[in-house]
């Protein structure tokens, strides 16, 4: 099934849910466009509500610590690794004190991309559109599409431009606002807003060219398979259902149930489903990898932030910093 591209593609979603937006924003809320939010309907849920700045301050100053955090250290320099949740709810996405403390002592931020980079963001904004010679849906799964958008409250020509398994993927993700769970409260989004508040640079590990070619496809089979699975889910209902145990998982840094996802996720029972999974995760990790140790040995002090499911197992990033030789910890979270 697709829950696993809806894993790997939250990271991404927030990201275009943010295009017009840069992260700094968050830290300085304003009138920012964001992914369609629900009508006025009482079986609806609420539109999503940026926070003032005194509602921003006052989150701060409150935050406790959610998601899991390491030190990995290396000739005297530390890399923090952070996994974070890129759809949250609103009180999620301010760090609390170890978080902020780690962010502090770092030098540089680094996310999967960075939502500030226009330049990243005109290439999602392009990356997610649909093709002009791009052929239709088949009418039936059309049909299923549409039907879908309109139980989850989303307007059809909210979505209209972007490819079809990105409205799939869209209409998955957006069920989690059942659960408080919004794109426009990601974890990374509001990270990269304080990195720049704090005059700190902010790199991206990925490029969205690279991010896109896990998500979408040219082949018009493919993309019907992709878009037919969501719809599965969707009118089964385990989608929502993923993302909100995922992000209780996040919320309470429970690494145990986390490390056990592919027991419970529904989502990695044939040899395809492993694969697509091993892209969409494993094997972007040691990219990733390459560009911590690269920046690190250029003497840089690094806060790492990126989707808490390349953290996990032997092929995580903390894994793969301690086999090339940094001491690794995770760092505990004191009781709020």
């Amino acid at each position: 099934m697709s829950l696993r591209k809806v894993a790997g593609a939250l990271a991404w979603l927030a990201l275009v849910a943010c295009a017009a937006t840069h992260a700094a924003a968050v830290v300085e809320p304003g009138d920012a466009p964001s992914l369609p939010s629900a009508a006025e309907d009482a079986r609806c849920a609420p539109a999503v509500v940026a926070p003032t700045q005194d509602e921003v301050m006052d989150g701060m100053r409150h935050a406790v610590d959610s998601g899991l955090l390491w030190k990995a250290t290396k000739a005297g320099r530390t890399a923090y690794l952070y996994g974070t949740i890129h759809v949250a709810q609103r009180s999620w996405m301010y760090p609390g004190p170890h978080v902020m403390k780690a962010v502090l002592a770092s030098d540089t931020i680094a996310l999967e991309l960075d939502p500030s980079d226009p330049d990243i963001i005109a290439r999602l904004q392009k990356a997610v559109l649909r093709r002009p010679d791009a052929p239709a849906l088949p009418a039936a799964l059309q049909r299923r599409l549409l039907a879908q958008m309109t139980a989850a409250c989303i307007a059809p020509d909210a979505l209209a431009a972007m490819r079809p398994e990105m409205q799939a993927v869209s209409i998955e993700v957006l069920e989690g606002r059942q659960f408080g769970l919004y794109p426009d409260f990601g974890i990374d989004t509001f990270l990269a807003g304080l990195g720049h508040g704090l005059k700190k640079p902010v790199r991206s590990l990925e490029t969205p060219e690279s991010q896109a070619a896990l998500l979408v496809s040219d082949d018009p089979a493919e993309t019907v398979r992709t878009v037919d699975e969501l719809m599965d889910e969707l009118e089964g209902g385990k989608g929502p259902q993923l993302l909100q145990r995922l992000a209780n998982d996040w919320q309470r840094g429970d690494l145990d149930d986390l490390g056990a996802y592919a027991s419970w996720c529904d989502c990695l029972d044939t040899p395809q489903q492993r694969a697509d999974f091993v892209k969409l995760v494993d094997e972007r990790n040691p990219l990733m990898a390459d560009k911590i140790v690269q920046w690190h040995a250029q003497g840089m002090s690094l806060f790492v932030a990126v989707g808490t499911l390349h953290m996990i197992g032997p092929a995580g990033l903390p894994a793969l910093l301690k086999a090339r030789g940094f001491e690794v910890e995770r760092v505990a979270f004191s009781a709020p």
